[in-house]
């Protein structure tokens, strides 16, 4: 499958069932994806270049999971996401050398560019 698809379908389930539990919280949470992930000011890609670097920053592997799929459905360029990723190594230092490339190649692995 890919190591960050595997990612993305081993949090399908508990996220669900987490889902279920607290549904208040979550319709809020996807009004808010909503509300902040399509264009406005700035385009969708570029919001979800941010959320990538995010990711890394945050050392979030389902967040990298989730957020290189959206840039690579966004079509961001490998220039476009080295570039985002440039920014979490500034901002992050050392963690960014491990959780960026961990980005790099999941946004590879959904976009179908191999490394």
């Amino acid at each position: 499958m890919g190591e960050y698809r595997d990612v993305a379908a081993k949090l399908r389930e508990p996220s669900k069932s987490l889902r279920a539990a607290m549904p208040e919280a979550y319709s809020a949470f996807g009004a808010l994806h909503q509300a902040t992930t399509g264009d406005g000011a700035i385009s969708a890609k570029t919001k979800e270049l941010i959320a990538l670097a995010i990711s890394v920053v945050k050392q979030c592997d389902g967040c990298i999971a989730t957020h290189a799929k959206a840039v690579a459905a966004q079509g961001a360029t490998a220039e476009e996401v080295a570039d985002a990723l440039g920014v979490a190594l500034l901002m992050d230092g050392g963690p960014a050398t491990v959780y960026g490339p961990r980005a790099w190649a999941a946004f590879h692995e959904f976009a179908g560019i191999d490394l």
